[in-house]
């Protein structure tokens, strides 16, 4: 039996009653199927009602990092073939999100390494979030022709000014002091202290002190240095007028950023763009998820997120074509058409 036979591990560790969630695919970077999703759901929904569990912890097999996010190779696979089961493992991966909020036990991620889409579902949403130096965080959709997901549009809505914004619209990564900085988490633990935290998790009535006590101060938030041309910049109404001013306001980061938005998807930053604005109205993650449902399930029906996962992750030429290939033909109706209601086909969470 391979080492990654079972994707997902899971077990009760010590006397302090730890549920420890392993994600345990890490030649693919812990990329999520949607048996793991299954199982991590069907995990956590037997420890509620389970009194030896008194806290749970998620952590990510081998050195690279938590989760990279979803299976971008079975995703294209599957959508080339009709997308009936991507539609089906939004729908899981969207409630076990939901889930992992609202979770009635402390629920501690530890988002060592490359975090990314899927992985910020299950991480950033938790009671508890801890990055280490080797922490890179990053919601990269626009990239391969989605939208920021998994409840992510949500924690980019919230962010300080237009960082979330900037971030959605780019897909850049942040690093841990950005990553405290923008709300995707709460605590800096060092990972040579990883191992000692885990062990003390295993033996603590209290989670979150236990997390705090092993916390040190972070690296500098780099973006906290950029927030003057971000926030004047990413304030404009249309992803138009957010690359105009980019291109015109001399700061070298400004102009790298706008070259950064007129690679992703035309229509996938137009409708993040509406998704971010439109979170900033929602009152509920469960809101949020039904809307990313929308737009998700939207995207499937298009041309840019097979040719996105194509040309980054298939055949890695890096050389996508949109379709629409320019931010000028990205029309109102085809924004709206990703954020209407689906007859027979709501998720439902709020």
């Amino acid at each position: 039996m391979s080492a990654e036979a079972t994707e997902v591990q899971a077990v009760l560790d010590g006397d302090g009653g730890l549920g420890r969630i392993v994600l345990n695919r890490p030649r693919a970077l812990n990329s999520l199927t949607h048996g793991m999703i299954t199982t991590i759901r069907a995990t956590l929904d037997g420890w509620i009602a389970d009194d030896r569990v008194r806290a749970v912890v998620l952590t990510g097999a081998g050195e690279r990092g938590l989760c990279a996010g979803a299976d971008l190779r079975a995703i294209h696979d599957e959508v080339k073939a009709g997308g009936a089961g991507t539609r089906a493992f939004f729908r899981d991966e969207y409630r076990l999100n939901a889930l992992i909020a609202r979770y009635p036990k402390p629920f501690v991620a530890l988002m060592d390494g490359i975090t990314m889409g899927g992985g910020i579902g299950l991480s950033a949403h938790s009671a508890v979030r801890i990055v280490t130096e080797r922490s890179t965080i990053a919601m990269p959709e626009t990239r391969i022709g989605l939208v920021p997901d998994v409840g992510g549009s949500l924690l980019l809505a919230r962010s300080p000014g237009e960082l979330g914004t900037h971030l959605g619209l780019t897909s850049a990564s942040m690093g841990p002091g950005d990553t405290l900085l923008c709300g995707f988490a709460d605590h800096f633990v060092p990972s040579a202290r990883v191992p000692e935290l885990l062990d003390a998790l295993a033996r603590s009535a209290d989670p979150a002190a236990t997390v705090a006590a092993h916390a040190e101060p972070a690296p500098p938030a780099e973006l906290a240095g950029q927030r003057e041309w971000i926030d004047a910049c990413y304030a404009a109404d249309t992803v138009e007028e957010i690359v105009e001013r980019l291109l015109n306001s001399g700061v070298p980061e400004a102009k790298e950023s706008a070259e950064l938005v007129l690679g992703n998807s035309p229509t996938a930053v137009k409708v993040t763009l509406a998704a971010l604005r439109r979170a900033r109205t929602l009152t509920s993650l469960e809101a949020v998820l039904d809307q990313e449902y929308r737009i998700s399930c939207a995207a499937l029906d298009g041309h840019d997120l097979v040719e996105g996962i194509r040309a980054q992750v298939i055949d890695k030429d890096r050389n996508p074509q949109w379709s629409p290939r320019t931010l000028a033909e990205v029309t109102e109706a085809d924004v709206a058409r990703f954020l209407a209601p689906r007859e027979g086909d709501e998720l439902g969470l709020a």
